[in-house]
């Protein structure tokens, strides 16, 4: 609940976010309360809300060292979310750093990991053209991506589950580049906040799903790992990018022309059609997860 606290504070940190973010961060925290069944934890989201709880207090009952550690890590992670920290951010986690009593020497190299997958390019050579791709290769090539961020998922460490939504970002880019459309990286934002995918709020969601799944016990071993949520994450990942590929195909492919409302119902529904179709692939998320380490997705982040 303490690194929870945390976490939701770093996404409040910068006071940059809409009603709909906001709005996506308090049903994430609900949901993640009823998996749960914390009633302190369904309370939590309020409290952050309404500066009830502080970085002080939230810090206060952490006093194992590799949980403070974990807390920063994600507290990174989350401000870097929607891209490198603004400087609020930034003051943020100094403040962060100090209440914890962490190394400043290891919280910068964090720091520095986190902004290189945040500033990393969506694609190696910008100049490159990309050919098209047939149905089929697209097909696999949207399949693929969910399978290995699904995978992503069952990794323990905080900075490789922040990868999801640069490879998601990349993901979009190449199907648009196939399309003939010049991308960047506000389109790509853009496009992801109208469907209504928050950036930051998908992380938040990550990290709670992580913890519920025994993250804290993988850290510091004597906890065990809560199987059945961290497989929930999985399918939530896979899910999300599956449902994501398949509606930027369709988008670029009819010419941009999906209004607002149109994108959104239509990513709700292929959403709805990932979920189901994640349990084919359960065994293939779990094989790739154990041929992946945390170097290999940042690479892949970087490449």
């Amino acid at each position: 609940q303490a690194i929870l606290a945390i976490a939701l504070l770093a996404a409040f940190a910068d006071g940059a976010q809409d009603d709909r973010e906001r709005e996506e961060i308090r049903r994430i925290a609900e949901s993640l309360a009823g998996e749960s069944g914390s009633a302190q934890l369904s309370a939590l989201y309020q409290d952050v809300l309404l500066k009830r709880v502080d970085i002080a207090q939230a810090a206060a009952a952490l006093t194992d060292a590799a949980h403070k550690q974990l807390a920063y890590e994600m507290a990174v992670c989350v401000c870097d979310a929607d891209g490198a920290a603004s400087p609020a951010e930034q003051a943020f986690l100094g403040k962060l750093r100090e209440v914890l009593q962490l190394d400043a020497g290891k919280a910068a190299q964090v720091v520095r990991e986190a902004d290189a997958v945040a500033a990393a390019p969506l694609t190696p050579n910008q100049a490159t053209a990309a050919s098209s791709m047939s149905d089929a290769e697209m097909d696999k090539y949207i399949l693929n991506h969910a399978i290995v961020n699904g995978a992503i998922e069952l990794l323990p460490q905080s900075l490789a589950t922040m990868a999801i939504i640069p490879l998601q970002m990349k993901l979009v880019y190449r199907i648009g580049q196939s399309y003939g459309y010049e991308m960047d990286r506000g389109h790509i934002k853009e496009f992801l906040a109208t469907a209504g995918v928050g950036l930051t709020s998908q992380y938040v969601e990550q990290v709670g799903r992580k913890l519920l799944g025994g993250l804290l016990g993988a850290v510091a071993g004597g906890l065990g790992r809560g199987l059945g949520s961290v497989a929930t994450g999985a399918a939530f990942s896979f899910a999300t990018t599956y449902a994501l590929g398949q509606l930027a195909r369709r988008y670029y492919a009819g010419g941009r022309q999906m209004n607002t409302a149109l994108l959104q119902q239509t990513y709700q529904s292929l959403l709805g059609e990932a979920k189901q179709l994640q349990g084919q692939f359960g065994s293939q998320i779990r094989q790739r997860a154990q041929s992946l380490d945390a170097t290999q997705v940042m690479n892949m982040v970087k490449s």
